[in-house]
């Protein structure tokens, strides 16, 4: 990977052609926005195509998008937290209240992001699905783990795939009496929206979790359930983006536990079968 990115970029402004020029300006003048972004919004904000953003970056001398912002997101900052300056906390009480006031904006954030109807029509898929697939890596996997788990309370057929290839070979043998979950930040980590692709041409109802409302994984979703809290390349598994997700899927296990005609049968069972596990 080349050094600076803002440095390679600065060298070669003025010499490209005009689209990837266009690309360049808006990336100089917008590089705060850029590290949170996928390459279809840069695509569009540029005004340009996302091979053009590509191709921008490899003539670069980076690998991808993904590499460039990386490179980029290290220009931006020396410290882990992304954050202006002013704003970054300079003790333990002021990152504590930092700390709290961040996922207290996050939870308001996805509150008013929730679209409940369509969170209803995804609650009505979970009752009526014969298996439930969920697709995510990393900080991601995690999620779709504790998802399914709650899930199975109710006796879903739920399983989260954190292995890709798993994922794929699942995939590939749904219906449409299936459903599946590609859950993503920034709604561009490769398995997860091919594993969510090989859904949808099963012939699954496919659902994406994510912040990115024109990302890849957004094409191949017939629903899209909209997160908070953006990530940049160098704070992937914050905790704002794992208290959005979990908050958006903890309404859906909420509302399919209190539909469900014997959901506190099955809660009750299921405490039971593991009460004896505790001292």
């Amino acid at each position: 990977m080349p050094g600076g990115a803002l440095m390679s970029l600065r060298s070669l402004t003025g010499s490209m052609t005009p689209a990837l020029e266009r690309i360049a300006q808006y990336v100089l003048h917008n590089a705060d926005q850029v590290i949170y972004q996928t390459v279809i919004e840069v695509a569009d904000a540029a005004g340009s195509s996302e091979a053009s953003v590509v191709r921008f970056c490899r003539d670069l001398g980076f690998q991808g998008f993904q590499d460039f912002k990386l490179a980029l997101a290290s220009d931006l900052v020396t410290s882990p937290v992304i954050l202006p300056k002013q704003e970054k906390p300079t003790s333990a009480q002021s990152t504590a209240d930092y700390v709290y006031n961040t996922a207290r904006q996050v939870l308001d954030e996805t509150r008013r992001l929730m679209n409940v109807d369509l969170l209803e029509e995804v609650v009505e898929r979970i009752l009526k699905a014969r298996r439930i697939d969920f697709y995510g890596v990393g900080n991601a996997g995690t999620t779709a783990q504790d998802f399914a788990q709650k899930l199975q309370r109710l006796g879903c057929a739920a399983i989260a795939y954190p292995d890709p290839h798993s994922a794929a070979v699942s995939a590939a043998t749904l219906g449409p009496k299936d459903l599946a979950f590609g859950i993503s930040v920034s709604g561009s980590s490769i398995d997860t929206v091919k594993a969510l692709e090989q859904a949808k041409l099963a012939g699954a109802y496919t659902v994406a979790v994510t912040r990115g409302a024109r990302s890849p994984i957004t094409r191949f979703a017939d629903a899209v359930l909209l997160t908070s809290a953006p990530e940049s390349p160098l704070t992937r598994g914050s905790m704002g983006a794992k208290i959005s997700q979990l908050m958006l899927l903890d309404f859906l296990f909420t509302r399919t536990a209190l539909r469900h005609p014997k959901g506190a049968e099955l809660l009750s069972k299921t405490a039971a079968a593991v009460a004896d596990r505790s001292y």
